[in-house]
């Protein structure tokens, strides 16, 4: 049985002096449903660069995991305005978003540059939560299942036979649109994700979480997760509001 993982994404949005509050809010929203520490769920969040060494402090102490939204793969270097897999883990911090479709549309992110990043990560211990997904002119053209393999299968010649990271599946077509796959669309992509991870390294593909990520919210996800390939979502906008966060996250 997979733990379901319920991520939240950020992006660019809220303040630094906005983080503690953020948490607190999200606490007394999950009291009494969900323990954060009880093991039912993992719960992510996924915040701004300049907010992570404050949200590792004040998140993890109530069981919650937070990420960064992106890592570059070279452990140092004149790379102006990256950051390092060595630097998250100098922070104490073991999570990152990694080829997320807005780093692949606006700062050219590619198959091969993801794979790169997801191995960098899964060598230094750090679980990247690889994103992958169609645009609508690519579904609409029946490229689906291609674009999805070929997605999948750069990162697997990088990274072999290792199960230490997550898959995120977010068809692009409904990321901020207020679009969203249906169940079945979601269970299908999520399904073929899984048979491609089978054929290439066997077992091991019952073991790796596949989290849904398109225009999530509370009026949607329990039907999502009661698909048998969806174990959990990439939530971005709904994220923001802990109130409505939390209701996604009790599922």
């Amino acid at each position: 049985m997979r733990k379901p993982l319920i991520a939240g994404n950020w992006k660019m949005n809220h303040l630094y002096s906005q983080v503690p509050a953020y948490f607190q809010k999200l606490s007394e929203e999950l009291k009494g449903k969900v323990d954060p520490r009880a093991g039912q769920v993992d719960i992510l969040l996924a915040v701004p660069a300049p907010f992570l060494g404050l949200a590792r402090e004040v998140a993890e102490q109530s069981g919650y995991l937070v990420a960064a939204q992106t890592v570059h793969e070279k452990a140092d270097g004149a790379f102006t305005g990256e950051i390092s897999v060595p630097m998250l883990k100098d922070m104490g911090l073991r999570w990152t978003l990694v080829g997320h479709s807005e780093r692949r549309q606006y700062y050219n992110e590619t198959d091969a540059s993801v794979a790169a990043k997801a191995k960098a990560c899964i060598e230094q211990d750090v679980t990247p939560i690889v994103c992958v997904g169609e645009t609508r002119v690519e579904r609409e053209a029946g490229q689906t299942e291609a674009v999805l393999r070929r997605q999948m299968e750069a990162v697997l010649s990088a990274v072999g036979s290792s199960v230490a990271y997550v898959i995120a599946y977010e068809p692009v077509w409904a990321i901020g649109t207020g679009l969203t796959a249906t169940e079945a669309q979601a269970q299908e992509a999520h399904a073929f994700i899984r048979s491609v991870l089978r054929s290439k390294i066997g077992s091991g593909a019952e073991q790796l979480r596949i989290l849904y990520g398109g225009s999530v919210k509370s009026s949607n996800i329990s039907g999502l997760m009661k698909q048998v390939d969806v174990d959990g979502a990439l939530v971005g906008g709904a994220s923001l509001d802990p109130a409505e966060f939390s209701k996604i996250v009790a599922f």
